[in-house]
């Protein structure tokens, strides 16, 4: 009689498949870890910082909304949030965040990321199809205000930068040099944001107060 223990046929198949998967889980280790990293990153809200879930909601009231917006109330009124707009900005700038939690959920444009460079035909107010966006000349354009912050501009300590005066997309018509401090020409400032986000300093020294936080100003000193 044999003294050899039977085979445990589950044991051997079961050894044996593991065998043959061990490949496939050690191929699989570097996609894990880049689910895991993120998921990390969704965590903490940096994996899309438009469309997470877990993102920080920004304490903003006042959003800077495309070229040819109608006023606000009208515009989030108006505004289908279709994504036209997003979609055929050639310099991406525009933004939608569908959960409501960034614009009221309409078009916005986040300029630290990209400004609105004022595009050869400015194609996102001609395909708007719901009229949130009016075909504007460019020169009526009016997305904000530029305010220059002299203390904080790197020309209050020598330093000959006119970044924000070069890259200004209209120019002189807003932005000049005079007696060495930027002046901003309001009627000329379309508020596009390319001087904000050209400016070297950190805080910016050159901002723009987007329309409807300037109005909202305006009202309030009037009445």
């Amino acid at each position: 009689m044999s003294d050899e223990k039977p085979i445990d046929r589950r044991r051997f198949f079961r050894e044996g498949l593991r065998e043959l998967l061990k490949p496939l889980a050690q191929a699989a280790e570097p996609l894990n870890e880049v689910v895991r990293q993120l998921e990390e990153l969704d965590r903490f809200g940096l994996a899309d910082p438009y469309h997470s879930p877990s993102a920080p909601i920004p304490v903003q009231e006042h959003w800077h909304r495309p070229p040819g917006a109608l006023p606000e109330k009208q515009f989030l009124d108006t505004c289908s949030r279709c994504g036209q707009c997003e979609r055929i900005c050639p310099a991406q700038c525009i933004r939608i965040d569908h959960s409501g939690r960034r614009g009221n959920g309409a078009p916005f444009i986040d300029v630290d990321t990209m400004p609105c460079v004022l595009c050869d035909g400015l194609v996102c107010m001609s395909n708007c199809p719901s009229g949130a966006l009016r075909p504007t000349p460019i020169e009526d354009i009016d997305m904000g205000t530029a305010v220059w912050n002299e203390h904080l501009c790197v020309r209050s300590r020598g330093v000959e930068c006119t970044l924000c005066i070069d890259h200004c997309p209209v120019g002189t018509s807003a932005l000049e040099l005079k007696d060495n401090r930027v002046h901003v020409h309001e009627d000329g400032c379309t508020g596009c944001g390319v001087c904000q986000h050209d400016c070297p300093t950190n805080p910016k020294s050159i901002v723009v107060t987007v329309r409807s936080a300037r109005v909202n100003e305006h009202e309030t000193q009037g009445g």
